[in-house]
């Protein structure tokens, strides 16, 4: 079988392709915008890569085509699948109806903290010799691939996005996995280009929880507002909640500020204050929001009968995926980190963690609105506070911005700048930064590869 991707470069697109080339099939696809981790990932898998959209590309035939939700009507290669008369579905319904059924699929939804969360998931069920199947939105540096199918009879950890489906799907991407157990991690409004409002977002929401069913396993954040309100509308599974709340089944307590060390307890019922588990993670990661990630992680590896003081020392060896506060690279003592941040909230628990583990030097924010709700300027009255933590932000103006970000620049609560020029920007950092100080990048694209120019202008400076 021949499969074609239209749209294979994102992050879960490519994941598909991982997935269908193990099972394998003949893979090939296209894409406008190539860039790693996922263009390195497809090329070491084999997989032929067109750049950019034509009818030709589709040339040899393809038994089926998938078509990724970032492509719409007027696009060359979507019209000569059309004219064609191709076989065409949704990566959705394709991950559905070839690679779950008759799994036991862990699906893990909310506004933030997605790939973390599941990567998190993914490897407790590695380390307890599970051997899971997954697609997550990122690389899990655990694993070193974003997906793969696992043993036949493991569970299958999927990041669920509320995102819409296809251009003519336009349901919420996660109604299609039919989840055993649901992770919703949190919930705020997002997705701009589709959603008007957050309670549009809740009700998709809800639509994935009439999905899981009673034999199911429903694990709530227990401090989102909007999730009590799509619980409110019915459930029909039994529910968990995590968090800091003296009555969730699942709690943590920080027994270091920047959560580098804290303690989960499991309670079995509502008895607050009489835990029967508990456990201490001590790890490598920091920010209370990684920690918060992690109690939901472990309570869905405990749901697979994974024990908590196994996991917990299981998450000592976990390593965040590419992408999300990894380090780039270090010069002179000057560390560039990269992050995927592309939300206010996502910016500004960031940026928290990075400033509560660092103890000596500077945190200088840099950052690229791109995402398509920071385009359409639906969250910018945020973006401005997101950033004190920080001790400076670098902004970057992108040309294809419809409106400026020079008055959150002069809104800052600490020194900011702002670029219209990627050059300018890496040689202002390159003045700017002294030993021990933290550079963290946050875009959810390639940000014109600003992290190895970045991290070669330092070399050249401090020779």
């Amino acid at each position: 079988m021949h499969l074609h991707i239209l749209g294979i470069c994102g992050t879960f697109m490519g994941s598909l392709a991982l997935l269908a080339r193990e099972m394998g099939i003949t893979v090939s696809g296209s894409d406008a915008d190539v860039y790693p981790p996922m263009s390195t990932q497809l090329e070491q898998a084999g997989i032929v890569l067109c750049e950019g959209y034509a009818a030709q590309n589709l040339s040899p035939r393809p038994d089926l085509v998938v078509i990724g939700n970032a492509l719409s009507r007027g696009n060359p290669e979507v019209e000569a699948v059309l004219n064609l008369g191709l076989m065409y579905c949704s990566g959705p319904a394709w991950l559905a109806e070839r690679v779950l059924p008759g799994r036991r699929v862990i699906a893990v939804a909310g506004t933030h903290g997605k790939t973390t969360t599941a990567s998190m998931t993914a490897w407790l069920l590695e380390s307890a010799g599970l051997a899971p199947g997954f697609l997550i939105g990122g690389v899990p540096r655990n694993f070193g691939v974003s997906a793969r199918l696992g043993a036949p009879d493991a569970p299958f950890v999927v990041e669920a996005d509320e995102y819409d489906t296809a251009f003519f799907d336009k349901r919420a991407k996660f109604v299609h996995y039919r989840p055993h157990i649901a992770i919703l991690g949190n919930l705020e409004f997002d997705h701009a280009d589709i959603y008007d409002d957050l309670a549009a977002i809740e009700r998709q929401f809800h639509h994935l929880v009439r999905t899981v069913p009673g034999s199911g396993r429903l694990l709530v954040g227990d401090d989102a507002p909007a999730l009590e309100r799509v619980l409110e509308r019915g459930c029909w599974t039994p529910l968990e909640r995590f968090g800091v709340q003296p009555t969730s089944a699942w709690q943590l307590a920080l027994e270091r500020q920047d959560a580098s060390r804290f303690r989960v307890i499991h309670q079995e019922g509502e008895r607050p204050g009489r835990g029967d588990e508990d456990a201490v993670v001590d790890w490598s990661l920091t920010g209370a929001y990684n920690a918060h990630n992690a109690l939901a992680a472990l309570a869905a590896a405990h749901a697979c009968g994974v024990d908590l003081a196994r996991g917990a020392a299981a998450l000592a060896r976990f390593e965040t995926p590419r992408r999300r506060q990894e380090l780039r690279g270090e010069v002179a003592g000057i560390q560039v980190v990269d992050d995927f941040a592309h939300h206010p909230t996502a910016i500004a628990a960031t940026l928290e963690g990075l400033r509560a583990a660092t103890a000596r030097g500077r945190l200088l924010a840099v950052i690229e609105p791109r995402s398509n709700t920071m385009r359409l300027g639906s969250l910018r009255d945020r973006l401005a506070e997101s950033v004190a933590a920080a001790d400076a932000a670098f902004w970057f103006q992108p040309p294809d911005l419809d409106w400026s970000l020079s008055p959150l620049v002069a809104a800052s609560p600490v020194p900011a700048r702002l670029f219209a020029d990627l050059e300018d920007l890496v040689a202002a950092l390159v003045r700017e930064a002294r030993p021990l100080d933290r550079i963290v990048v946050m875009s959810n694209g390639g940000f014109g590869g600003i992290h190895d120019k970045l991290i070669t202008a330092l070399e050249v400076a401090h020779g």
